[in-house]
């Protein structure tokens, strides 16, 4: 089946660019295309194919799909059976990495990847040889290859490590124009009703793209940079807070092939504002700099809806009455909150609390089983490797011994924090003890190896605090940057962790979630309704005199564990209380 044609795609500009920079120089690393269902991500990436010029010996550079269901076999190479069972000589078939050697490697849904190919990729492109190691028979190639890659952020983050070795990303934005909307559907219907013809029609169009390829790509090792273009892209990586010196590198690579494309000599102005946003896009820590904001008209800030100006510098003391209803911070414009370090809080896997939960094993599988390591519980430990067992039967049928292959990792684990931070957790500064301790779990998962991603639920919706990833070694500046204020949308932040955890354990089989669920649970919505959360624990940061015990309630109806803090205390082991049961 033909590919729609790449010049016939309709408007999606800079996109456009940013695939043909990548084809003028495929060391910029590949675009990462992010977008909603619709917006042409797909259609682009595949047509790229079709314009890349032809090398010296009139070969077209290669143009590979990795399919999500891909094995790792398929992807690094794979044993030739028919060679060992007749010859005895082991020789391996050429896998997707090799074939995308000094071409473009393409991955729709780039982001839904497992985990086990995601690690082969970043070994490769940060060396640029696929090594394949088995029984002390190796095999190496060559694997340079522009990475594009497809994703729609409403299914889930990218993997950072991954993330990175894209050199540009560009977050597509899915409205457009009627005009535009009428052209890509008729658009669209001429190339359904006529293939060929439309191929036809375009194939001038195509052509002069692939020769004007071709042509920068000559040009490229011409262009010159003067010493001012180095020192701007410095001062907006630095203002722009990125980590090392990749985003340095791709941004003048990016701007020397947008030079090279428009036939200059020379790195100008435009070419470096021109690739700028699709550098920094996901590698920005640090926000455009941009004009304070002004006050609103005919309003000071001592007339806000929110009370007087007083109330907003309020000092964080302050009793439950004066600070912690959510009718009056509800009002009020978020406020940020530094985190408080805490105690330890055990995670659910150590200690006690994994004594518990063997013991409940144990007693379920009639005296077998339990729960071992921290994190990944060892179920499956072996399996079949056929490659050793070839090599040792020496091609002879039947076998006469086996050769077992140790799994590469156990059952992994992923640690789903929902933080409140709704108006009323400002008061008595539980925000920053609740923070205090997210920073505590973050660490321990950290020291495990272990994922972790935080949710926040307040300001009227649930926003990521930090997206899973591989726990950080310090995550206070991430928490900090966390504001508190507004109501507790408590409903949302349960079907929305529902939601992740479905994604990610469609993504990643046997992947064990664990929830905490931090609030002080003052919110008048009910969650009886809905099905339990699976391996919950509820942190309950009420620290009124009275307390209304709404944490408790919330508890029980989604069937977590509860434990009421104290923050402070010196022991934070988790408490035995169990849903159904709330002394």
């Amino acid at each position: 089946m033909s590919e729609f044609p790449f010049a016939a795609v309709v408007g999606q500009e800079s996109l456009k660019t940013a695939l043909l920079l990548n084809a003028i120089n495929p060391r910029i690393g590949g675009v990462l295309i992010s977008g909603p269902r619709g917006s042409a991500k797909s259609t682009l990436a595949r047509a790229l194919a079709a314009i890349l010029p032809s090398d010296s010996e009139g070969k077209h550079a290669p143009f590979v799909t990795l399919p999500l269901g891909a094995s790792e076999d398929r992807l690094v190479g794979s044993l030739d059976l028919q060679k060992v069972l007749t010859n005895g000589e082991a020789t391996f078939h050429a896998g997707l990495l090799a074939k995308a050697d000094g071409g473009v490697l393409y991955v729709d849904e780039v982001n839904l990847l497992p985990d086990t190919l995601v690690d082969l990729l970043l070994d490769v492109a940060a060396s640029g040889t696929n090594i394949v190691e088995r029984d002390g028979i190796s095999h190496s190639h060559p694997a340079r290859f522009s990475l594009i890659g497809t994703m729609n952020p409403d299914e889930g983050e990218l993997r950072p490590q991954l993330l990175d070795r894209f050199g540009l990303c560009l977050e597509q934005a899915g409205a457009m124009s009627i005009d535009e909307r009428i052209a890509i559907v008729q658009q669209r219907e001429a190339f359904d009703r006529d293939p060929a013809g439309t191929l036809q029609h375009f194939e001038a169009a195509q052509a002069a793209l692939a020769e004007r390829i071709a042509k920068a790509q000559r040009l490229l090792k011409e262009i010159t940079t003067d010493l001012w273009v180095y020192r701007t892209i410095a001062n907006s990586c630095e203002a722009a807070g990125v980590e090392g010196l990749r985003a340095d590198v791709t941004w003048h690579r990016a701007a020397q092939a947008h030079a090279a494309w428009r036939g200059v000599g020379g790195v100008e102005q435009q070419d470096i504002d021109t690739v700028e946003p699709w550098v920094l896009a996901h590698r920005r820590t640090q926000p455009p700099e941009q004009s304070p904001p002004s006050s609103p008209p005919n309003q000071t800030p001592s007339q806000g809806e929110g009370g007087s100006s007083a109330a907003n510098n309020a000092p964080s003391g302050g009793t439950s009455s004066q600070r912690g209803e959510q009718g009056q911070w509800g009002a009020m414009p978020p406020m940020a909150q530094a985190s408080i370090s805490q105690p330890a809080l055990k995670l659910p896997d150590s200690d006690e609390f994994a004594q518990r939960a063997k013991r409940a094993d144990t007693a379920s599988s009639g005296g077998k089983g339990g729960v071992e390591g921290r994190g990944r519980s060892q179920v499956e430990t072996s399996r079949l490797d056929g490659f050793a067992t070839l090599i040792a039967n020496r091609g002879q049928w039947p076998w006469q011994q086996l050769k077992m292959r140790k799994s590469r990792a156990g059952q992994a684990t992923a640690h789903l924090v929902l933080l409140d931070t709704s108006g009323s957790t400002l008061g008595q500064r539980l925000l920053g003890q609740a923070k205090g301790l997210v920073e505590s779990l973050v660490s321990q998962a950290y020291a495990a190896r272990e994922q972790v991603a935080v949710l926040g639920f307040g300001n009227g919706g649930v926003v990521p605090i930090l997206s899973r990833r591989r726990a950080p070694k310090n995550a206070r500046s991430t928490l900090n940057s966390a504001k508190g204020g507004g109501g507790t949308p408590l409903r949302e932040a349960i079907i929305e962790a529902k939601r992740l955890i479905r994604q990610w354990q469609h993504r990643e089989p046997g992947l064990k979630v664990r929830t905490y669920l931090i609030t002080d649970g003052r919110t008048r919505e009910t969650v009886d309704d809905l099905a339990p959360l699976d391996d919950c624990l509820l942190i309950d940061t009420e620290q009124s005199k009275v307390k209304r015990g709404q944490g408790a309630r919330i508890a029980q109806q989604l069937g977590a564990r509860y434990w009421p803090a104290s923050f402070g205390r010196p022991s934070m082991a988790v408490s035995e209380h169990q849903p159904g049961n709330f002394s």
